[in-house]
């Protein structure tokens, strides 16, 4: 049954029906009517139960959905998940019947404070997923509670790059010479930056790479597993073979792989050599964006997204390629 009362100037709607409690402010007497009658039929309709949380919901989403995706993806939405229910345990628990779009607008504005606003973004697209999932194929809900929540509007992309001044403090911080074996953790990675320079590939990428996908005759590696799920091989400049030759001599030290470092180890050092060089705002993951500008040079954008990996050509464009003005104007003459 629905009850109604009324305070000072709000109206105030009570509906408790197969164990089912949810309530609802209004400005008039007619809109709570009509908003307890739409929930009463919901819940004998059976769309809205007493027990599902929000974590239930979520978690129902990451068992049954998630695993049809990539691996790295349905690692990624597990790991969102857990974390969003270990680190707000109200929210989680709270009954979807009583959950409603300012909940995640607070936790947005809240999220905001900590991360940037695409990660934020990013999160509630997988929380909307979630719930519209919910509604259209188990029946649990009748409107996403999300769908009315404003998303944070995206920032600038990164533009930065190394200059080549900058590109040769970091390596002379690294102690990485051309000429030498770079047999300390350091210089090997002085050599994986200015390979990823080369070929514009990641850094989980580049520690990975085997001996055996390396294609010396053929000019290329193979990347059985990226950051879409997609492998890709990708072309070698000869001077990026000099680098995979430089190596050779350490060949049985790495167990397969041909830097011998882990992703945690060339960001630490990469880190370390940068901030001994002077140099500011850079991040290793830069030199992907230096990588690609220096190919447009040499490929067409179908060409270079298929070096790079990227699907969505927008991205590639608005993020990865950043070409100065004394770039394009070189190419005028």
């Amino acid at each position: 049954m629905a009850s109604y009362r009324k305070r000072g100037n709000i109206w105030r709607a009570e509906v408790a029906r197969k164990g089912v409690r949810t309530s609802a402010t209004f400005k008039t007497k007619a809109e709570a009517v009509a908003w307890a009658t739409a929930e009463e039929a919901k819940i004998m309709a059976g769309k809205v139960t007493a027990d599902h949380t929000v974590a239930d919901l979520l978690r129902r989403y990451v068992t049954l959905v998630s695993p049809k995706k990539s691996p790295r993806a349905a690692r990624w939405e597990h790991n969102r998940v857990e974390a969003l229910i270990r680190d707000e345990p109200k929210l989680a628990e709270k009954k979807l019947i009583d959950v409603r779009a300012a909940d995640w607008a607070a936790w947005r504005d809240k999220r905001l404070k900590q991360v940037a606003g695409s990660t934020v973004a990013r999160d509630l697209n997988l929380f909307s997923a979630c719930f519209m999932t919910a509604k259209r194929e188990w029946g649990w809900i009748h409107e996403s509670p999300i769908s009315g929540v404003s998303r944070p509007k995206e920032e600038q992309p990164r533009s930065r790059r190394p200059t080549q001044d900058e590109i040769d403090r970091i390596c002379h911080a690294l102690g990485y010479d051309q000429d030498e074996t770079p047999t300390t953790a350091t210089a090997r990675c002085g050599a994986a930056y200015l390979f990823a320079i080369e070929t514009a590939m990641r850094a989980g990428e580049i520690v990975g790479i085997r001996r055996e996908h390396v294609f010396r005759d053929k000019r290329y590696v193979y990347l059985p597993k990226t950051k879409n799920g997609t492998a890709r091989s990708v072309p070698l400049s000869s001077r990026a073979l000099r680098i995979i030759e430089q190596l050779e001599p350490l060949a049985d030290q790495f167990e397969g792989t041909v830097f011998g470092l882990t992703s945690a180890q060339l960001d630490a050092l990469f880190r370390k050599a940068r901030d001994r060089a002077g140099v500011e705002g850079l991040t290793f993951h830069d030199s992907r964006r230096e990588g690609l500008t220096r190919l447009a040079k040499k490929f067409n954008v179908m060409e270079l997204a298929k070096i790079s990996g990227h699907r969505d050509l927008r991205i590639l464009q608005n993020v990865y390629y950043a070409p100065t003005a004394e770039d394009l104007a070189a190419k005028l003459d």
